[in-house]
This record gives C-alpha cells, sequence and structure tokens, in this order.
C-alpha cells in the first residue's frame, strides 16, 4: 500500500516541483529587476550593483570557465551512479576534491589575481590586520574597545563585525608561516570545501545514508561554491557543519568524547561569527532526529569552555555582540533599505543553494511527518536562515554570510525523484554558471 501511495502522489509532488522552482526563479528575477527600474538614488541605497548580488554586472570569461564547463558535466553525468555505488570514505573522499576543484574553477573564472589570490589583499579584509597584532593575549582584552568606528585604532570592517575568533585564525596562519592574502585564501577554500562530505557524515550518522548519498552530487556541484572561493565564511561554515556531524554521530554512539568534541567546535563557531548562535537551531534538530538528549549536555559543557576561555582571556561575548550591532549602523547597513533586502536576502540565498533546493522543499515538507533525519536537518537550515533575515542584521551578502545554513539547504535536493537528478543538476550547474559569468561578485 505505500507503494501505491507514494505512486499516487508523485503527480502531484511533481507539480509542487515546478511550482517551487518557478516561485524561486521569479523571486530572483523580481529581486534583480527592482533594482534595475527604480530611482537612481534608491538605487545606490542598496550597496550592491547587482543587487541583490554583492558584485557589478561584469560580463566575463576567464581561466576557469572551460573547467568549471567540463567538471558540471561530469557530476551531471557521473555523478549520481557514483554516489550510489562507491563506498563511502571513497565517495566523501572523491566528494570533496571535486567540490574543491568546482570552487577553484569558479574563481578563476574571475581570474587568478582577482578571484583567488587578491581576495584578502583588500584593506578591510582580516589579513590586513594580521601585522598589528604582536599580542594575542593584549588584542583579546582590548577586542571590544576597538570595535565602534570613528576612533583612531577602530578595526577594519569584517575584523570589527566578526568576534576575535576569525582574526585569530588568520593570525595562528601566519604565525604558521601561511601569511598573506594568497595563503589566507588556500586556507579558506581547503577547509570551506569540508563542509560538503561533514553534511553526508552527519545525514549517515542520524541513518539517512541514501539521503547523505543522493544529496553529495548537488552539494558538490553547490552554487555556493562562488563563495566558499573565497571568503572566511567557507571557513566558519566547516566548522559548524562538523560540529553538526559530530553531533549527530553522538547520537548514535552515545560516547561523551565525541559530544564534547562537538560543543568544542559550537562554542568556537560563535567566536568565529556573532551569528552562528542559529546554529543551535540545526544542533536541536540533530538531538531530535537522533531521538536522543544524551548528547546535550557533554556538548554544553564543550561550548561553554570556549566561552569561558575567552572570558578569561579578556573577551566577553555579550559585549562585542552589543557593540558589533550599533558599528552596524554606524556603516551602509543603516541606509540600505530593509524594505528590498528582507526578501532580497532571500533572493541571494535560492542564488546560493540553487533552484533544484527549492524544488525540492515541498517533498521536504511532506517527510517531515514522518520524521526523515534529512527533512529535519533541512527544515533546521531554513529556519536558521530565516531567523537571521528577521533579525534585520543582515541587509545584503547573504550569498556569503549564510553558507553556514546554506550547506543544510543544500542536503534538500535528495528527495527530488532519482530519474530526475541530470535535470536539476543541469539547472543548478547552468544557474551557477550563468551567475559567475555575469556578474562579478566581491566575495
Amino acid at each position: 500500500m505505500p507503494r501505491l501511495s507514494e505512486t499516487a502522489r508523485e503527480p502531484r509532488l511533481a507539480r509542487a516541483d515546478l511550482l517551487a522552482a518557478g516561485a524561486g526563479l521569479a523571486l530572483v528575477a523580481l529581486a534583480f529587476a527592482v533594482p534595475r527600474i527604480a530611482s537612481e538614488q534608491w538605487r545606490l541605497s542598496l550597496y550592491a550593483a547587482a543587487a541583490p548580488i554583492f558584485g557589478s554586472f561584469v560580463p566575463h570569461i576567464g581561466w576557469g570557465t572551460v573547467p568549471a564547463i567540463a567538471l558540471a558535466a561530469a557530476v551531471i553525468t557521473t555523478g549520481p551512479a557514483l554516489a550510489a555505488r562507491l563506498s563511502l570514505p571513497r565517495l566523501l573522499t572523491l566528494s570533496y576534491l571535486t567540490a574543491l576543484g568546482w570552487a577553484l574553477a569558479l574563481a578563476l573564472v574571475d581570474g587568478w589575481e582577482r578571484g583567488f589570490a587578491g581576495r584578502f589583499a583588500d584593506v578591510n579584509e582580516y589579513p590586513h590586520e594580521v601585522p598589528g597584532v604582536t599580542d594575542i593575549g593584549a588584542v583579546l582584552r582590548g577586542f571590544s574597545g576597538r570595535i565602534l568606528d570613528f576612533q583612531p585604532d577602530s578595526w577594519t570592517t569584517h575584523v570589527s563585525g566578526h568576534p576575535p575568533g576569525a582574526l585569530l585564525f588568520f593570525v595562528l596562519l601566519d604565525r604558521a608561516g601561511l601569511g598573506g592574502p594568497v595563503w589566507a585564501a588556500w586556507a579558506c577554500v581547503l577547509i570551506g570545501c569540508t563542509a560538503v562530505p561533514a553534511v553526508a557524515v552527519a545525514l549517515t550518522a542520524l541513518g539517512a545514508a541514501e539521503r547523505a548519498r543522493a544529496a553529495l552530487p548537488f552539494l558538490v556541484l553547490a552554487p555556493a561554491a562562488l563563495w566558499i572561493a573565497v571568503s572566511a565564511d567557507a571557513v566558519f561554515a566547516a566548522v559548524a557543519a562538523w560540529a553538526v556531524a559530530l553531533l549527530a554521530i553522538a547520537t548514535r554512539s552515545g560516547r561523551t568524547p565525541v559530544a564534547l568534541g562537538a560543543g568544542l567546535l559550537f562554542g568556537l563557531a560563535i567566536f568565529l561569527n556573532y551569528g552562528l548562535v542559529l546554529m543551535a537551531i540545526p544542533a536541536v534538530a540533530v538531538l531530535i532526529a537522533g531521538r536522543t538528549a544524551r548528547p546535550l549536555l557533554p556538548a554544553l559543557a564543550g561550548a561553554l569552555a570556549v566561552v569561558a576561555a575567552f572570558a578569561l582571556a579578556g573577551f566577553w561575548w555579550l559585549d562585542g555582540y552589543h557593540l558589533v550591532v550599533e558599528r552596524y549602523y554606524q556603516g551602509i547597513a543603516a541606509t540600505r533599505p530593509f524594505g528590498y533586502w528582507w526578501w532580497g536576502n532571500l533572493a541571494a540565498t535560492v542564488c546560493a543553494v540553487g533552484l533544484a533546493t527549492v524544488a525540492a522543499l515541498p517533498r521536504v515538507a511532506a517527510r517531515l511527518r514522518a520524521a526523515d533525519p534529512a527533512a529535519i536537518l533541512v527544515v533546521a537550515g531554513l529556519c536558521a536562515v530565516l531567523a537571521a533575515d528577521i533579525s534585520g542584521l543582515s541587509k545584503a551578502e547573504t550569498e556569503r554570510i549564510w553558507l553556514p545554513f546554506d550547506v543544510w539547504l543544500l542536503a534538500a535536493p535528495a528527495f527530488l525523484p532519482r530519474a530526475a537528478d541530470r535535470i536539476w543538476l543541469t539547472v543548478q550547474a547552468a544557474g551557477t554558471l550563468l551567475l559567475v559569468h555575469l556578474v562579478l561578485t566581491n566575495w
């Protein structure tokens, strides 16, 4: 009977797929169109020349064009079959390497210097502040005092907008002999692409191995790779993804050290990006999907240990958060119209996760009642995005800022019919290639 029921529902679900994808496409088209027909003064107030994407309309091709097309074609034609038959270790390794190749190819469409090597050379980026960090302890103790703008020693834009963990990541790279914008770019893309296997590990640990395999080709070919190469948010996304993956493993193994490790990573995540407190939503989703609260206490202990370590070093997270909110409105956020960005942000998210992800959401909703672990995590990612949007603290640039939430949305295409994999992968690839060749992104 279940088979007949599912068969009977398939035409209705297939229509829902197309309607959802159409709605996503309409949202993106509207978000691109409105600034083009609005007054020049209002358009300038967006501070995003290619709104809803932070970039500029500059049609171009580059060294990465042919490799990106070739890699997309390879994933479309062979990805689903390989995902179904390879052993898990081999599949995870291949997925990581392919995701890395995809991200690098997309970056090189903009050229080596503009698309990769020079991304972190901007004075607003983290490496710019690294030479001034001669005493880490002193930096942590005085970090909050330099957050607000219009002071002689104010932190640059990105450093001021994040907890000190983000700056310390680049400081430690420098101390390890990997200083400068090129090494920073390599570190971000190499670490950021590990979010792809992390999502698969989490789903597998929660008993959704088939969903994990079905999702991997879409995770590999994610439009979000445009911002994984190259931005620090890729590192934030990977840290948060592995925190969720370890927590998922802990729900099955019951091992306290694994749960403690998950907590340590969750704690580290909120000292990389204030907004990652919203990763509490996927964390709770993991416990719901795993049907256990056993890992909760050791995970909380791990997270609190990180908070305590930073507090003892001189930085209190809440102080930094409140000052960042004030700094946020000292800048262009006070000018950017929320009336556009509350829905423009969602259009930018559609650009980052692709129409296949949007198309799958009705199927995700249909499986939520059955407590499908993959559906629970996808909905958790969506709830985190909506919570971030409602906060009003993200106006523009969310295609990059929300990467830690987007990676869970990218598991949604696992619910699409396997017979349609190549079609939806083609849609994902085509949208990504169109975007990277028409828009010169700022990240």
